[in-house]
């Protein structure tokens, strides 16, 4: 019997190729920081305010553009996963980014602000992102839900209202077929008998 083919084989994380992760996790161990050497001090200073608003960041820079834009998630998430917490990752033109306590939607907010040609300043947005007065998300949701609960059940109560109204007003004889004489044959001429 021959061999089945797969339809599907989902991609492996994929780092920028000669990168050492080890020598990366190292660094941002001992100072939160994987970078350029003069960039280093400025970009310890980021991880120390985000410290200070309960933040364990840790930033990589890389000198050049990988080859693909998912990499420096991939390579974010290979860091974060033995060194855990938040994990920026930023090139000249890309960011990726990894968090064991932010949410998704609060990392791609904050990399959104980082694209600014200056490590450092991006990674500093990046901060004001994460320790900013963030979007309730769970209580937009929770009460949209209620919304959405008391709109279905006033429908329903009207409709359960409409129904019984209708089947009210077709067992009950109509008030004009009660109210309306026979019906008496009139002459040739137009007049009733009752009015002759």
């Amino acid at each position: 019997m021959p061999d089945p083919i797969l339809a599907f084989v989902p991609l492996a994380a994929e780092v920028p190729p000669g990168l050492d992760i080890d020598s990366i996790v190292a660094d941002i161990a001992e100072s939160g920081v994987s970078a350029p050497s003069e960039l280093r001090s400025d970009l310890q200073a980021v991880v120390q305010r985000a410290e200070e608003h309960g933040v364990d960041l840790g930033i990589v820079v890389m000198e050049k553009d990988p080859v693909h834009d998912s990499q420096l998630r991939d390579l974010a998430t290979a860091v974060g996963t033995q060194d855990g917490g938040t994990i920026l990752v930023l090139s000249p033109g890309q960011v990726g980014s990894f968090s064991d306590t932010v949410s998704r939607v609060t990392l791609e907010a904050g990399q959104d602000r980082t694209y600014t040609g200056n490590p450092v300043i991006g990674a500093d947005n990046f901060v004001d992102t994460l320790v900013g007065p963030q979007t309730p998300w769970g209580l937009i949701t929770g009460l949209i839900l209620v919304l959405v609960t008391a709109v279905a059940a006033v429908t329903a109560v009207a409709k359960i209202r409409r129904h019984k109204a209708r089947s009210i007003s077709m067992s009950e004889p109509r008030e004009t077929e009660r109210l309306t004489p026979a019906f008496e044959p009139s002459n040739s001429s137009g007049e009733s008998a009752t009015e002759r």
